[in-house]
């Protein structure tokens, strides 16, 4: 049975919290009364530690635990049942520090609950940090019957355990004289890491279940996220090439011998599981996804995610337009795993590519073509390890700095700062290249277009506004998606920015770069005009963009976060599309506890305008949550007309999210 997955990615394809990561991931907090643990086996493992070099021991457990001493101290690399705290103190350590874990699965981790009961903290991968500090909850939604999301997350912990820590991709775990290195390498599961760290003069690699040993994986069946999908195996390629490009002298995997000399044994598994992925899917793996030169100093990435463009300047600088995913694989799998708190991850890719092969010597500056996580999905990474700026069209700051401000379509889960906006219209120069941007809605109100000439080029940089037709009809394909925000005529000062410009070559958001002519774009003029009749057409008389906007009233933030004992303003903005001014009285629903400051507001929007009004509410130091994360309502009042509640926000309570 083969299933259909009509996804963003694959709709974009046809055409060619504030959530910051947290430092720490807190077991959630519940009024009801707590359970006790669960029962447990006697079962254990025998043996003992095995010595691999003089602070270094492995144990064999359900996972083989990692020791490393540092005198009368000890970090241990997961923790299969916890049977290794048995035999510490003959081996001098009297004070287990950390638990470091590269997975989620219970072969990891089943022995957590003893490691908390003495109080030793624990440290999780940060895009798996729910399966284990909410492992609970994540059972009470993992559907089962119609079952096409066959990924294992079925070998989650049965209980939550309290997290100490979360191990932030790229970030690096301190600990004595030691520094762990947390390599992303997601593969066998979607969150995993590797530890990377030099112990004993080696650069030694904890890899969890990466690799069993050359050539060799534990199980396929971890490897299938999807129904009928190898996402894994591509993964995993990825994942082993990463690794490679560190050249560990020691790879210590889960399950398996240590490795020494691992560079042999990587590039074998690379091979082999590369020749499979082939078989099975009749496709190259992402690691294989090459970029190609527009012109000499524009490379253009398109089988990333998105497509993300690098203008290189004489000086050896870049400006990226977009940086996105390293593949489809990776976002679409990634995206779906990722918690409804969490921001999606992130695994960085093509820079050293670009160093290589076209002189590289900085990304100085990254650009979005519009807001949506699947183009700028890495801007944070490049700030935080690549010193990059942001540039961007005015309109989109707000979105980066304070994304839990927005319901709209494809937010990313985590701010970042703006270092420079730019206005309608307005021209800039970046090293040698000069530029003007103008606002492009349409595909999202956050959109811009950015022309500019490269090599002779007339090149305009349009995000997903337009693509080539399928249909060989003279026009571009466009895209419509009303909770991105989308007026009567967006589409249509999208099209006529190109008319007035003319390039010659349009970079679009997904796929290749392509030639247009004035023609074509003319004709996709008339095409929207179409579309903006279809729109006067089917909805009420003198409602249109009422009828396409379904947050004409909207609450801001609209993730409100937020605990007992505090207070914060929240901001109604309403937007007028009448041709006459408008009346709005407005209350809000939410807890019987909170004190809310106006209890009514009283707006009157000018036409073809906006307003805002701030409700403060305040929350009682005793107040008891209903849950970590629940809604809240406006009750609207139009123009005498009562609408009823038709904006909401979400409450995300301190303290109790994971």
């Amino acid at each position: 049975m083969a299933m259909s997955h009509n996804s963003r990615r694959q709709f974009l394809k046809s055409a060619s919290l504030a959530a910051t990561p947290a430092a720490a991931a807190p077991a959630p907090a519940t009024t009801e009364k707590q359970a006790k643990p669960f029962r447990q086996t006697k079962f254990a493992p025998g043996g003992a530690p095995v010595r691999i070099s003089d602070n270094l021991y492995r144990f064999e457990d359900t996972c083989s635990v990692y020791i490393v001493k540092s005198g009368t101290r000890a970090v241990l690399i997961d923790f299969g049942s916890g049977k290794v705290l048995d035999h510490l103190n003959r081996m001098g350590i009297t004070q287990v520090d950390w638990i470091l874990h590269t997975h989620h699965h219970r072969d990891q981790c089943q022995g957590d609950h003893k490691a908390a009961a003495r109080k030793i903290a624990i440290a999780v991968p940060a895009h798996e940090s729910h399966l284990f500090a909410d492992a609970q909850n994540f059972w009470r939604n993992r559907r089962i019957f119609h079952l096409y999301y066959v990924r294992n997350d079925f070998n989650t912990l049965t209980e939550n355990i309290p997290v100490a820590k979360v191990l932030q991709d790229y970030s690096t775990f301190k600990w004595q004289n030691l520094d762990f290195y947390v390599l992303p390498t997601p593969g066998h599961t979607l969150g995993s890491i590797t530890l990377v760290a030099t112990i004993d003069g080696k650069k030694t690699a904890f890899s969890g279940d990466l690799m069993y040993a050359p050539g060799k994986i534990q199980n396929l069946y971890d490897t299938q996220v999807n129904y009928g999908g190898s996402e894994g195996i591509d993964l995993g390629i990825y994942s082993l090439a990463r690794l490679a490009e560190m050249k560990p002298e020691l790879l210590c995997p889960s399950h398996g011998e240590p490795l020494p000399d691992p560079g042999a044994g990587i590039r074998q598994t690379i091979e082999k599981l590369t020749a499979y992925y082939r078989f099975q899917t009749g496709n190259a793996p992402s690691e294989e996804g090459m970029p190609y030169a527009v012109t000499p100093h524009l490379i253009c990435h398109f089988q990333t995610t998105s497509s993300f463009y690098a203008l290189l300047s004489n000086s050896g600088k870049a400006l990226f337009i977009d940086y996105g995913s390293a593949s489809g694989i990776h976002f679409g799998n990634f995206e779906r795993a990722t918690a409804p708190t969490h921001r999606i991850r992130f695994v960085e890719h093509n820079i050293e590519r670009l160093k290589r092969d076209y002189g590289l010597k900085s990304v100085d500056v990254a650009m979005p073509s519009h807001m949506h996580d699947d183009h700028m999905n890495g801007f944070p990474h490049l700030i935080r390890h690549h010193n990059t700026k942001v540039w961007c069209y005015e309109n989109m700051v707000d979105v980066f700095e304070n994304p839990r401000g927005y319901n709209l379509g494809c937010i990313l889960g985590e701010p970042f700062k703006v270092s420079r906006a730019f206005k309608d219209g307005e021209r800039f120069k970046w090293e040698e290249y000069e530029f003007e941007i103008k606002h492009s809605p349409g595909h999202t109100e956050y959109q811009m277009a950015l022309f500019t000439t490269i090599d002779g080029q007339k090149v305009a940089f349009t995000g997903d506004a337009f693509f080539p037709n399928p249909l060989q009809d003279g026009t571009l394909r466009h895209n419509l998606i009303f909770r991105n925000h989308v007026e009567n005529d967006s589409h249509l000062k999208s099209v006529r920015n190109m008319i007035e410009r003319e390039p010659n070559m349009i970079c679009p958001g997904h796929g290749k770069a392509y030639p247009v002519d004035r023609s074509i774009l003319l004709a996709t003029e008339q095409k929207f005009r179409k579309q903006q009749q279809f729109f006067f057409d089917v909805l009420p008389e003198g409602q249109t963009d009422f009828g396409l906007d379904p947050s004409w009233v909207r609450l801001y933030p609209y993730q409100i976060l937020i605990g007992p004992g505090e207070a914060q303003d929240i901001t109604i903005h309403v937007q007028n599309y009448k041709n006459s001014p408008m009346k709005i009285e407005a209350g809000l629903i939410g807890p019987s506890e909170w004190s809310v400051t106006p209890d009514t507001v009283k707006l009157t929007v000018p036409a073809r305008g906006k307003t805002t009004a701030t409700i403060k509410v305040s929350i009682p130091k005793d107040w008891a949550a209903p849950a970590p994360r629940f809604a809240i309502a406006a009750d609207v009042v139009c123009d005498g007309r009562y609408l009823g509640q038709i904006t909401e926000a979400v409450v995300d309570v301190k303290g109790m999210l994971v």
